[in-house]
C-alpha cells in the first residue's frame, strides 16, 4: 500500500496527460473545462508527489 501511495502523484499526472492527448485527439480542443481540469490535476499530482515523497523517505 505504501508503494502505491507513494506513486499517488506520479498516477494522476500521467493520467491527466492521457486526458489531453485523448482531447486533442477527440476534437476537444476549445473545451477549457477539459483543459482546466487536466492541467489542474497535474498540479495536484505534482504537489502529492512531493509532499507524499518527503513524509514516506
Amino acid at each position: 500500500m505504501k508503494g502505491l501511495l507513494k506513486n499517488l502523484g506520479i498516477i494522476i499526472i500521467v493520467i491527466a496527460a492521457i486526458v489531453l492527448v485523448l482531447s486533442h485527439f477527440l476534437g476537444w480542443n476549445n473545451i477549457n473545462g477539459v483543459q482546466f481540469g487536466a492541467m489542474g490535476a497535474m498540479i495536484v499530482g505534482l504537489v502529492l508527489y512531493i509532499v507524499l515523497n518527503k513524509k514516506y523517505q
